[in-house]
């Protein structure tokens, strides 16, 4: 019986180490899947009255797509719209924050239709890529140049000198 026992106990820990690795790949298939099209940034996500959640956000024409770092969904978690994001502000993370979030993220609220808002947390290059996304909104979408609060767009190390708007530097003919 003793024997018998210990069998039974080494099949059920093979299957749970079986699970583990399915588990793993089917992670890290859904991963290559989702940046294998590209414009995807590893970015933390956090509403207010909540706690951050780690993923990837992906950068589509109109809107922006962010999946769980751990989820088992195809389809994105969450869904902003290209045409309603504003960024209001940017901090460095506090506390724990940096522990939860890793070294080196900025951390963006953007502002949502109706008065909400999205906390964003994202490396400096990646909040770079995120402001000219926002910047390079397609003609007639109501984006652009204009739609972004100057003080937040630029990273802390950018310094302006003599910026102007981009018609400004064109010839009248």
């Amino acid at each position: 019986m003793g024997g018998s026992l210990a069998f039974d106990a080494a099949w059920l820990f093979a299957a749970f180490i079986l699970v583990l690795v399915l588990a793993a790949g089917y992670l890290a298939t859904r991963r290559y899947l989702l940046e294998r099209g590209g414009g995807t940034v590893e970015c933390g996500f956090r509403k207010p009255d909540s706690g951050w959640r780690l993923g990837v956000a992906q950068y589509e024409l109109e809107e922006l797509h962010w999946f769980s770092a751990f989820g088992i969904s195809a389809r994105p978690e969450e869904i902003l719209p290209r045409r309603d994001l504003i960024v209001i502000s940017r901090r460095m993370p506090e506390g724990t924050e940096e522990a939860i979030l890793g070294t080196g993220r900025i951390i963006v609220t953007c502002g949502l239709p109706g008065g909400g808002s999205v906390e964003l947390a994202l490396a400096d290059s990646a909040l770079t890529g995120l402001l000219a996304w926002l910047e390079a909104a397609p003609p007639g979408s109501g984006l652009g140049w204009a739609s972004l609060p100057f003080s937040a767009g630029l990273p802390q190390h950018v310094t302006v000198a003599g910026v102007r708007h981009p018609a400004e530097n064109e010839q009248q003919v």
